[in-house]
């Protein structure tokens, strides 16, 4: 059963930083993209972050770029998502999903395996 759990979410004071953690579980990581995404309430899901099956292509979204690290240990299983300098804007819910796609053009992909979510607070 293909699984990917996230944590490391909550409640930081603009400024601040947080680490996601996406642990994956019943297929081989080594094969896959990884994406992080993001929704916030009111607003459409978006792109985040992308870092390929053997973290040699990585994308980041304007609106986090200089301020997220994206990166992946195949050996065991997780990926993070280092997240600085956090504004309230940042305030979402942050999933990470899993696809055999390339990270190029990566948010027009459908990736077929996701998380449940891990949920972001950036406020004072």
């Amino acid at each position: 059963q293909y699984q990917l759990v996230e944590s490391g979410g909550g409640l930081v004071q603009p400024g601040g930083s947080l680490r996601l953690t996406c642990a994956a579980s019943g297929f081989t990581l080594d094969y896959y993209a990884i994406g992080w995404f993001r929704q916030a309430p009111g607003k459409e899901r978006e792109g985040v972050s992308c870092i390929s099956s053997n973290g040699g292509s990585i994308k980041y979204a304007d609106s986090v770029k200089g301020r997220f690290n994206i990166s992946r240990d195949n050996a065991k299983k997780m990926i993070y998502l280092q997240m600085d300098i956090l504004k309230p804007e940042d305030t979402a819910v942050y999933y990470c999903a899993a696809e055999l796609v390339p990270c190029n053009n990566y948010e027009q992909f459908h990736f077929g395996t996701w998380g449940q979510g891990t949920q972001v607070t950036v406020s004072s």
